[in-house]
C-alpha cells in the first residue's frame, strides 16, 4: 500500500470511485455525487476536494478509517471520520450524534464542516432537481439543527446561502 504524502484530489476519486464500486446515487453512479461535491469545494483547495471525494467511503464501503489515513494521511482520515455517521437505530439517532459531533469541532478539523456543507448542499440541489419531495422535507427539517451543528461565519458563506435559499418553503419540489 502507497502512502500519498500530499494527497490529490485524482488521487482521492481513484479510490472513492474503486471503493464505492457500483454503488448508485439515485438513477447515476455514485460517483456523480462525489464529483458534484468536489466541484461545489473547488474554490476551498485541494485538501477539501480530497475530503470531499472520500467523504462517504468509510460510512457506505469497506474502507476504514485507517485505510484512509494509511492512504491520505491524518488530517483527511480525522476528516472522514467525522463525515462518518454514527451508528444508530435510525437516520434521527445517527445524525442527532453526528451534528453533535460536528458542533464540537475546531482547528484544522473544521475542514471537514466545509466539505459537509458541501456535501448537504450537492444533496438538496439533486432533491430539487430531482423533485424528490420525500428526502427534501427531511433535509428540511433538519435543516435547523445541521446548521446550528456544521455552520462557521466566514467560512464557507455562499454555501450555506444556497443551501438556506433551497430549503426554504419556496424551494420546495412539487410532489
Amino acid at each position: 500500500m502507497t502512502t500519498t504524502h500530499s494527497p490529490t484530489p485524482e488521487a482521492a476519486r481513484a479510490y472513492a470511485v474503486e471503493m464505492h464500486g457500483d454503488q448508485k446515487y439515485g438513477v447515476h453512479p455514485y460517483v456523480h455525487h462525489l464529483d458534484a461535491v468536489a466541484t461545489l469545494l473547488r474554490p476551498y483547495g485541494e485538501q477539501a476536494r480530497v475530503v470531499g471525494f472520500l467523504h462517504d467511503v468509510v460510512e457506505d464501503t469497506e474502507a476504514t478509517v485507517a485505510d484512509v489515513r494509511s492512504r491520505f494521511g491524518d488530517l483527511v482520515a480525522r476528516c472522514v471520520a467525522l463525515l462518518t455517521d454514527a451508528p444508530g437505530a435510525n437516520r434521527k439517532e445517527r445524525k442527532a450524534k453526528t451534528y453533535a459531533a460536528l458542533a464540537q469541532v475546531t482547528g484544522d478539523e473544521e475542514l471537514a464542516l466545509v466539505v459537509k456543507a458541501a456535501d448537504r448542499l450537492a444533496n438538496v440541489r439533486a432533491c430539487v432537481a430531482d423533485g424528490h419531495r420525500t428526502l427534501w422535507d427531511t433535509y428540511h427539517g433538519e435543516h435547523p439543527t445541521f446548521r446550528a451543528a456544521a455552520f462557521r461565519k466566514g467560512q464557507c458563506d455562499p454555501l450555506w446561502v444556497e443551501l438556506d435559499a433551497l430549503l426554504s418553503p419556496a424551494s420546495a419540489p412539487a410532489g
